[in-house]
């Protein structure tokens, strides 16, 4: 006898309902920067297009941002914590193996049993979640799903390292995404070069550091020339094909929202792809830096929040970073 297993009921189309963010209070401009590091405002300026980023307090936790960006976007997507049916945290400066920080947002936001889990896939951490969440959500096995990108960057590299320090800062963004009657995410393109992991990270291991903890703390490593070369020739093809496979074109974008990296990246990409000036290109990176996972659903915020594209707006999102990983989708904006 052929038994046959029962399956939730897809559905075939998900959107963005909302998206909250949180930044912390403290403001550190060049100058501070260039109090501990031999530079100027100029030469950073130049490098990265950075004007200012904001740090947390020192007692002020992933979880604390996360948490304050994620009851911004349920209290906006109109929803119950409770109806919540996946959760996921993009995040690679949680300074815990386990149990993941999701587990405990979840309890936080009033959604405790819910699915939740992190994604370590760094820079590229939300738009991977964006991808596995709506893939849940289409399958059936969740009604909403809440993705959030946290990162505490300023935890993990010196004061005074001139060749990173300059590049970093803190927060956190979330997103609620639902179920839709109209297609408001496009396929996920997405993939990593795990040839390259000596590129960007954070090393050496909790091992190493355990057997020698002096000389072993790990903090955050970056090749800059790699990783930019790798970024403004690789992520334009990756960019180019999640607007094909949203059967769009680039013209019928109405913003393009790359992980916050270096504006000089952003300016080779939108170059590459040919973006026409009436698109909105997010420069959210000059006054939050770089903040990894946080900086797309940071940088949507902005755009919710100064009414640069109005909702329903088609926008490109693409993360990238240490994997090397990459995400990208065609998503309308909330």
């Amino acid at each position: 006898m052929t038994v046959s297993i029962q399956t939730p009921t897809p559905n075939p189309f998900t959107r963005i309902l909302s998206v909250g963010a949180y930044s912390p209070s403290r403001i550190v401009d060049n100058a501070e920067i260039c109090s501990r590091i031999d530079s100027s405002d100029e030469w950073i300026l130049e490098r990265s297009g950075i004007r200012e980023r904001r740090y947390a307090a020192e007692d002020e936790s992933v979880i604390d941002m996360a948490v304050k960006a994620a009851k911004i976007a349920i209290e906006r997507a109109e929803i119950d914590p409770t109806e919540l049916g996946l959760i996921l945290l993009a995040s690679c400066t949680y300074p815990y193996l386990t149990p993941s920080a999701a587990v405990q947002i979840a309890v936080q936001i009033g959604a405790g049993g819910i699915p939740a889990t992190d994604i370590s896939s760094a820079c590229a951490g939300f738009c991977y979640g964006v991808g596995l969440a709506s893939d849940t959500i289409r399958s059936g096995n969740a009604k909403y799903a809440l993705v959030i990108g946290a990162e505490k960057l300023t935890d993990w590299f010196e004061e005074g390292d001139r060749s990173i320090a300059f590049l970093f800062g803190d927060g956190a963004g979330a997103v609620v995404i639902g179920a839709s009657t109209v297609s408001g995410i496009g396929p996920t393109v997405w993939g990593s070069d795990g040839t390259q992991t000596q590129a960007l990270g954070i090393a050496p291991s909790f091992i190493d550091q355990r057997k020698d903890p002096i000389n072993n703390v790990p903090m955050l490593y970056m090749q800059g020339q790699t990783v930019f070369r790798w970024a403004v020739t690789e992520m334009a093809r990756v960019a180019k094909e999640a607007i094909d496979a949203a059967g769009l074109t680039v013209d019928q974008l109405d913003a393009f929202i790359p992980h916050q990296a270096n504006n000089r990246i952003t300016d080779a990409l939108v170059r590459a792809l040919k973006i026409p000036d009436s698109v909105h290109v997010s420069r959210d990176i000059v006054t939050s830096g770089n903040t990894s996972a946080a900086s797309i659903p940071l940088a949507l915020s902005r755009i919710k929040a100064e009414a640069s594209v109005p909702s329903g707006g088609i926008a490109l999102i693409i993360g990238f970073g240490a994997g090397l990983a990459y995400a990208a989708q065609v998503v309308t904006l909330p």
